[in-house]
């Protein structure tokens, strides 16, 4: 491991290309921390130390922006909205089929569908940053009867600007994030957008220890404990992202020159968690989504049984029923989408078909129907374990908190939500990644001849 990362530092243009990632992914992280004009950088400073800013929805794209969102950041909606516009294109596309046939024509119907997908973002963006503004301007001013937390957040001069050039500013600051991501894949080491988003929950890090160890309850066992997990985390989530099942493959014989020649045995990978993350992330935000809106009525002084509700959502309620009834939603939702997000990813039907025409079988199942049948089962059998084993993920950081007494808002309790669920597949997944393209283009170079002394072996 460490004559590879040796090795890349030897090469004079591997080393130019992490150079620039880290120099654009330093640029991503100083943006975090530019304020939208009009916004009161002290005020800033005191929300930092709110417990409580951090909480529900907020908290959650707090997260993958890398705090710039109660930052009130030009970066603060991060590149999630990209990321969900790739998301709504994904599910488009299913459904209209002129864009399925836009995505055959190779790498120009790509470009299109990229454009497409931008635009999106852009549109996304005038959306969400309406949700930005308004929690600025609640937190600045108050709302109904309920006074405001962070009174001046909103500078006084430029009150009535704030709206446009706020909406201007998020919304540039994202697309700014989408050409340095761009950058990234094409003169850096690749994987651009992937990288910001690990670059955002990692930087959030340093002020998750420290603030950690600022606590006065903080426990030398918890710490141990919490450090052992964290190792525990980490390696199932390896084996959740690695995990295959291979399906065998047989091709029949082809001509080569003048004789028949039987071609080599292959095989499909079918991931265990062929969903990623992608589960967690929907199933989250179903319920963080009512969760924030009962919030926002419970304040009101209409129905005491809002209350009641409220505590049906959440999952550190002291009425363990409450708290079981909030688990038991989560992860039906996780299995549901994991099932429906593999089965928009994988076509049986066009895979079988695929098979028929180049002359492939799979060994002892009959071509067409009875192929697609069994790549259904083996999807269907794969996905259950997967999605039980992605929901123990995101229930980890709950469970953990809950037995060690942690703050959900303090240090330990962000160190938790960080090595737990959604941000610790993200984090694995890129580095893993990462890796992978470092070693392929290490191999690349020893087989140019750059590299005569060392051998690096590639992983299997």
């Amino acid at each position: 491991m460490l004559t590879s990362i040796a090795n890349i530092f030897k090469i004079p243009e591997l080393r130019n290309k992490v150079f620039f990632t880290l120099g654009m992914l330093l640029l991503f992280r100083l943006g975090t921390h530019i304020t939208i004009p009009g916004i009161d950088p002290k005020v800033v400073s005191a929300i930092a130390l709110d417990a409580n800013a951090a909480e529900g929805l907020v908290g959650m794209f707090d997260m993958f922006a890398g705090g710039a969102l109660l930052n009130f950041s030009i970066f603060a909606l991060g590149i999630m909205p990209y990321i969900s516009s790739s998301i709504i294109m994904q599910l488009v596309m299913v459904l209209v089929p002129s864009l399925q046939k836009l995505q055959k024509e190779g790498e120009e119907g790509r470009k299109k569908i990229g454009q497409y997908t931008k635009y999106g973002t852009i549109l996304l963006c005038g959306v969400q940053s309406l949700a930005v503004i308004r929690l600025a301007q609640r937190w600045s001013y108050g709302a109904d009867n309920t006074p405001a937390l962070h009174p001046g957040l909103i500078h006084s001069s430029v009150e009535s600007w704030f709206f446009f050039i706020a909406l201007l500013s998020i919304t540039t600051g994202t697309v700014l994030l989408i050409w340095l991501g761009e950058q990234i894949t094409e003169r850096g080491i690749g994987n651009g957008i992937s990288l910001l988003i690990f670059a955002g929950i990692v930087g959030r890090l340093p002020v998750s220890v420290a603030q950690l160890f600022r606590e006065n309850f903080v426990d030398g066992l918890n710490i141990i404990i919490l450090l052992l997990l964290f190792i525990l985390l980490i390696s199932l989530t390896v084996l959740l992202t690695q995990g295959v099942r291979k399906v065998p493959l047989q091709y029949g014989k082809q001509m080569v020159g003048r004789r028949m020649v039987q071609a080599k045995s292959q095989s499909i990978p079918f991931k265990v968690n062929g969903a990623s993350v992608m589960p967690i992330i929907f199933a989250s935000s179903l319920l963080l989504f009512p969760q924030t809106i009962i919030q926002q009525i419970a304040e009101l002084p209409n129905w005491a049984g809002w209350v009641v509700l409220l505590d049906y959502l959440n999952p550190f309620s002291q009425i363990w029923y409450h708290a079981a009834f909030y688990f038991f939603v989560y992860i039906a939702l996780i299995v549901f989408f994991a099932y429906f997000y593999t089965a928009i990813q994988f076509n049986p039907t066009e895979l079988a078909e695929n098979l028929r025409k180049y002359n492939g079988f799979i060994p002892g199942i009959r071509p067409g129907s009875h192929t697609k049948e069994y790549i259904e089962k083996v999807l269907n059998r794969i996905t259950l374990p997967g999605a039980v084993f992605l929901a123990g993920l995101a229930l980890a950081p709950y469970i953990i908190i809950r037995f060690l007494d942690l703050g959900t808002n303090s240090g330990g309790g962000s160190l938790v939500y960080t090595f737990g669920g959604t941000s610790l597949l993200i984090m694995v997944g890129v580095a893993l990644e990462t890796l992978k393209q470092l070693e392929s283009q290490l191999l690349m170079r020893n087989y140019d001849g750059f590299l005569k002394k060392s051998k690096i072996k590639g992983r299997s």
